[in-house]
Parts: C-alpha cells; structure tokens; sequence
C-alpha cells in the first residue's frame, strides 16, 4: 500500500482521478474497467455534494483506498468495495441498491466493513486491544473485509492533518494498538511499519522529529558508508565461492523509538540505526559470513544472537551480530532465502498459543495459514474456506461478545448468557432471570455466539439454582453457583465436592502403601532410612525429560501425583486428586505413571531408652 502517482494526485477531477486509476492498473479487462467505471460515476454522483473537513471532494478518500486494493492484486469485487466502503453513510444509498448494481460479493464487503466501522473500540489495555482485533475477525465472512478497513485507516493516518489534536491522537492511539499489530499479524509489515512511523508522528510529534533529524544527518556520508561495507562483505564472500545478496537500510522511525525507550537513551546513542541484510543460501553459508563479518570488522560484546541455533517463539530464524565498522556501530543480519522468506511474510507470533486450559504450544508449521494470506491476495480473495480456515485458527476455541455500552468480553465457546453475567460482575450472575441477544430474548441454556450483543435481565429477588450448574461453561461461573448453594442451599448436594473428597481418599490410600520402611538392627538399636528428594520425576528408571509442574494444583514433593502428555512442554505433573487434571478430554490416554524422584540416607541411629 505505497504511495503511487494517483495517491499524490493534486487534480480532484472525476475524470481525471479514473483515467490516472486506468493508466496505473492497465491489465483490468474491458469488463472490468466498464463495471469500475460504472461504480466510479454512481459513487461521484451519490457524493457529489459533500466534502471532507478538509475541503477535498468526498470521493477521493474512497478512490485512494480503492487504488490501495488494486496495488494488492485484488480482483476487481474488492476494488469497487474499497471504493465503496463507506457509501452506507451517504443518504439515499443502501445495500440493498448497491447489491443489485454491483453484485452481492460488493454489498457483502460493504456489510462487514459497517459492522467494523460501528464497532466501539475501547482499548484501555492490552488485552483489551487483543480482544478488538480477534473481534474484527470474529465480524467478517470475507478476508477483502479486513484489507478494505486496513486501507482505510492507513489513507486516514496519512491524512490526518485536517483534523483536531486531540482527533489525531485518538485515530493514532488506534492505529498502533490495534491496526498495526493486525497488519503484522497478517505479514503485512509494509503496511505495519508505515502504521508505525504516523503513529508516532502525531502521539509523540517531538520524538518523531528528533528521530527524523538524526536519521536525515548526512545521507550521502552514511550510503557510501554502507556501500563500502557491502563491498568489503562482498568480495570476502566470492573468495569463498559464495552467491549472496546484501541490502542496506536505516530502521523504521517506530523501531527506533522502542529502542530508545528499551534501552532509556537517545535516538543518537542507539547502535542499530544503520543495517545490512545479508541473504544466502545455506545454514552453514550463514555462520560462515559470521566469520566473514568478525573477521573484518570488531564485534561488539554481547550484541550476537544466534535465532538459527535458537529460533524466536514465532519461527523467525536469522543470526545478528552489531560489529564496529569504522568507528561506528553497524546492524548486520544474515539469514538463508527460506528464512527470509518467513520473516518477510511474518508468523502469528502473539497467537503461538492456544487460549483455553492447557495453554499448550502450538506448531510453527500449523501458522503457515498466515503466510498463505499474502499468496491469496496476488490471486482469488473471495476463498470463502481459506477465510473460514483463517478465522477458525485466529479465534479457535473462544468467542467475542459485546456489552450493550460497546466493550469487548472474550469467553470460551460454548459460554451461555449466564457466563457472561458472571464474567460482567458476580452481583449480575445472581440475579440473572434472562438474556437478550442483538435484542431478542434467548434461553439462558443457549451458547452464545460470535458478535452478539447481550443484554442482561435481572431481578433482585433472583438467586442462583443448581438447575444452572449444566448450563454454565465457564469455571468462575461454576464455581460461584456452587458456592452460593453450599452456603445458602441445605438441599443442594455438592457432586463436584463429593468427587473430590473421594478422589483424595483414593490417592491418599494409594500413598500410604507406598510409606518408607523401617529397618531394624540388632542390640537395641533402629535405624530409619530416610528418603530425600532430588527435585525429579521419575519414570520406571528414568529421569532426563522435560516436565512441567502444573499451576493449577502445584504438586509438591511428597504429594501424590500423575503425568500427562503435553504438546510442546512434554510431561506435566498433577496433583492425583486435582480436579483440573481429571476434566482434561481424554485424559487417559495421555495419563504416564510417575513418582518422586528420591535418594536414600541413613539417619544416625539412636540408642533407645
């Protein structure tokens, strides 16, 4: 989404937008150019009599994005969408009209990206944030949605100038919590890195502009520097009968500023402004140029990170080293073609794990969904079952709902009106008596679903009932019910409780058989051997593997306890009465018998009286 003639455009005329589009994007078929050329005079003419706070046409806005939608190959449904994507807001248009003329692919996208552009974003943390994004494609049922409404903001932040101080750092705060990491969630790190640099263009003007100053110093001194180290790199290589590629480049002005707030200096005092890409063929090339590198220049202490040997969470794999190359610092990084294949195309690194109880690893290999997005978009962006593909892997096992104000609430599938009561507050799952969904009553027994809105009725004479304990998903849920009844239900028998109580006397009557044995020894004296623990599990005979003690019970030497095999932490260890433990789906044919791991010492003997 780089800026292009018609996006620097000064000439606001109709006609002269489309023909500047046409001449940009020839390969369009005559059919195509006939449908945007259609779609193009309905929009001007249902726009013609308003303009932006800025004083340009209303149209030209939509065109840019468009224009952003073709430079990324898409077919021709989503450019007339991009166009599009805010036409709902004109008086006098509907989707119903926009259908029949242009197709039900266009009001589709039209549909999902209204849906976006109501969505109240309230980002006041992290997680907060992380649950708007997951929300935005929870929302849609085409992916030409998302890149429509990512068009948009990136056109909007490039603009932003017309608008009030306090507008320009609402859209940035925005645009950096929630649309950035989206875009790099997705490997659009182009679009990320630009996203970036506004941002902090109108959060932080007097940064933005020190860091713009610094990186601006000397230009041509700084490219025949890079260009003599390139060399020097270069000719070292073919020696060696290597084929390598090597780019320079000065970081973006947004990773410039994490680094100085990471490392609390100034922008001047940071080493890596300045850095080389070398790309080669071979993993043994790549620790060969290593060599190649230290050999010709100094490496700084402690600034070589070997992400070959010990890959990042997200895939990423590449070796960096900061040498001291004419008395400067200089950022070398040297990765094989396949490697910077997955860097380029970015890996869902915050998504690596599954949210749900066992918070298991997920494989790299199952995220290569993401890097087939940037595949799609050269080619067919109406795949409706890659799309459901994508949003299945996204979301997984978990649901966004809204409250009536507009904020975001993240639950398990399956979730009822009722977990979502208790999640809002304790108070309101007592009193629940009924729900609404997008305002129409539903049965309190009902899952939930994606993007609803949900409404919950009280009344202060309600209380909790057990009728409720097979309705609820949600552990905070369960667990409230069940100690409102405990405490005021005389009638209400407690089978969970009861469970574990008989849990406890099966594993403790299994530890008792397992008490140490007392030795006796001859004239009058007894000498117990005691037991010490190493800090191991054991296996049979065996304890060189990867265990993991869980959170949930956190076993302790000396408690009875249980394996279970994970996926990426290897065996976790479990209380044998923890409850968590014992609801895990099939859990018994992930279940290894283990024990303590102990060695023995002889007490001193002690004469008896």
């Amino acid at each position: 989404m780089s800026k292009d003639s018609l996006l620097q455009e000064q000439n606001t005329d109709p006609n002269t937008l489309l023909q500047r589009f046409f001449a940009d994007f020839p390969s369009y078929t005559d059919q195509e150019k006939n449908k945007f050329e259609q779609a193009w005079n309905y929009f001007c003419t249902k726009s013609a009599h308003l303009k932006r706070a800025c004083g340009e046409p209303y149209y030209v806005h939509p065109m840019r994005v468009a224009y952003m939608m073709a430079k990324n190959h898409l077919d021709i449904d989503g450019v007339i969408a991009g166009l599009f994507h805010s036409i709902t807001e004109i008086e006098g248009v509907t989707e119903e009209e926009v259908e029949k003329l242009f197709g039900k692919d266009v009001a589709s996208i039209i549909h999902g990206t209204a849906k976006i552009t109501n969505l109240k974003i309230n980002n006041n943390t992290l997680q907060q944030a992380d649950s708007i994004r997951k929300m935005l494609f929870a929302m849609v049922d085409d992916v030409r949605v998302i890149l429509v409404k990512m068009a948009d903001r990136l056109d909007r932040m490039r603009y932003l100038k017309s608008v009030t101080p306090e507008e320009q750092k609402a859209v940035a705060q925005e645009v950096i919590d929630i649309w950035a990491p989206l875009a790099d969630r997705l490997g659009m790190s182009a679009e990320k890195n630009e996203m970036e640099d506004l941002s902090l263009k109108y959060n932080n003007p007097a940064v933005f502009q020190q860091i713009k100053a610094i990186v601006a110093q000397k230009k041509d001194e700084r490219a025949q520097y890079l260009e003599k180290a390139v060399q020097a790199i270069q000719k070292a290589a073919v020696k060696l009968g290597m084929n390598v590629s090597i780019t320079s480049r000065a970081k973006h002005f947004y990773s410039i500023y994490q680094k100085m707030r990471k490392r609390n200096k100034e922008a001047g005092d940071l080493y890596d402004l300045l850095a080389l890409r070398i790309i080669c063929n071979t993993v043994p090339e790549c620790y060969t140029l290593v060599g190649i590198v230290h050999n010709l220049w100094k490496p700084l202490d402690g600034r070589f990170k070997d992400y070959i040997a010990m890959p990042k969470a997200n895939g990423y794999q590449s070796l960096h080293t900061t040498v001291m190359c004419e008395g400067k610092p200089l950022e070398i990084q040297i990765r094989t073609v396949d490697m910077h294949t997955v860097a380029e195309h970015g890996v869902a690194s915050h998504w690596l794990y599954k949210k749900g109880s066992s918070h298991d690893l997920v494989d790299v290999e199952h995220l290569s969904i993401f890097n087939q997005l940037r595949e799609l978009r050269t080619s067919h962006l109406n795949d409706e079952a890659f799309f459901n593909e994508l949003k299945n892997d996204l979301l997984g096992d978990e649901i966004y709902v809204f409250t009536p104000k507009g904020d975001v609430v993240q639950l398990p599938a399956g979730s009822t009106a009722i977990d979502f009561a208790y999640h809002v507050h304790s108070a309101i799952g007592e009193k629940i008596v009924g729900a609404k969904a997008d305002g129409k009553i539903i049965p309190l027994s009902t899952p939930l679903k994606n993007t609803q809105i949900i409404d919950i009725i009280t009344n202060p004479q309600a209380h909790p009932t057990a009728n409720q304990l097979p309705m609820v998903h949600t552990s905070k849920a369960r667990s409230k019910i069940r100690a409102w009844l405990n405490l005021n239900d005389p009638t209400f028998v407690d089978k969970e409780r009861a469970a574990k109580i008989a849990a406890e006397n099966v594993a403790n009557a299994v530890y008792s058989q397992k008490k140490q044995r007392v030795r006796h020894h001859p004239e009058g004296f007894d000498a117990d051997v005691q037991k010490k623990g190493t800090g191991k599990i054991r296996i049979g005979n065996t304890t060189n593997f990867l265990v993991t003690m869980a959170k949930c019970c956190n076993p302790k030497h000396g408690d009875p306890i249980v394996g279970y095999v994970s996926r990426g932490r290897g065996i976790t260890i479990h209380k044998a009465d923890c409850l968590t433990y014992q609801r895990i789906r099939n859990v018994e044919s992930r279940t290894l018998e283990v024990e303590w791991d102990e060695e023995e010492t002889a007490a001193q003997p002690q004469k008896k009286k």
